[in-house]
């Protein structure tokens, strides 16, 4: 009996452990040396239903990233990076490609060229790798747009920060 007690507070402390872990900022990375062309800095992005890891995202105006995006949910997810008239664009687009009934397949979401930003969608299990410029205007979000994502909370922090 006192065994299955014992147990049973490690499993709830280890509960409230995780818990807790999900929900702390993520630790600031080293920003002293930013990513350029010839050598951009790793940034690693997973995404989780509904979640992005790591949030906040700390970026450098100007620098080059290298960004590995992996979804590990279990649904199609998308990631946007942009100012709000970038997440506007696909907010809407994706808005109209919604499926028109049930078991209908949905046409593909398309803005127009020049809109900016950046859009990876990655199906459930795969990955993405891309170099992007971060821009140096501030404002930038991190937003799911397939339908009801972001109302679940699929929306990340972006940072701007100087080395």
């Amino acid at each position: 009996m006192l065994l299955l007690v014992i147990g049973l507070g490690i499993a709830v402390a280890l509960v409230l452990l995780n818990a807790a872990l999900a929900t702390a900022p993520a630790a600031v990375p080293d920003l002293s040396r930013p990513g350029t062309l010839d050598a951009p800095r790793a940034i690693n992005v997973i995404m989780r239903d509904y979640r992005f890891d790591p949030t906040p995202l700390y970026l450098v105006p100007g620098e080059t990233v290298r960004f590995t995006v992996v979804n590990a949910g279990l649904v199609g997810h998308d990631l946007v990076l942009g100012d709000a008239s970038v997440q506007s664009r696909w907010s809407e687009a994706d808005a109209q490609a919604t499926a028109p009934g049930p078991f209908a397949t949905a046409p593909p979401a398309s803005v127009a060229p020049g809109t900016g930003g950046l859009r990876l969608l990655v199906a459930s299990g795969g990955s993405a790798v891309v170099d992007y410029r971060v821009p140096s205007t501030d404002g930038l979000q991190l937003v799911c747009h397939l339908p009801g994502h972001a109302e679940r909370g699929m929306v990340g922090q972006v940072l701007l920060t100087n080395p």
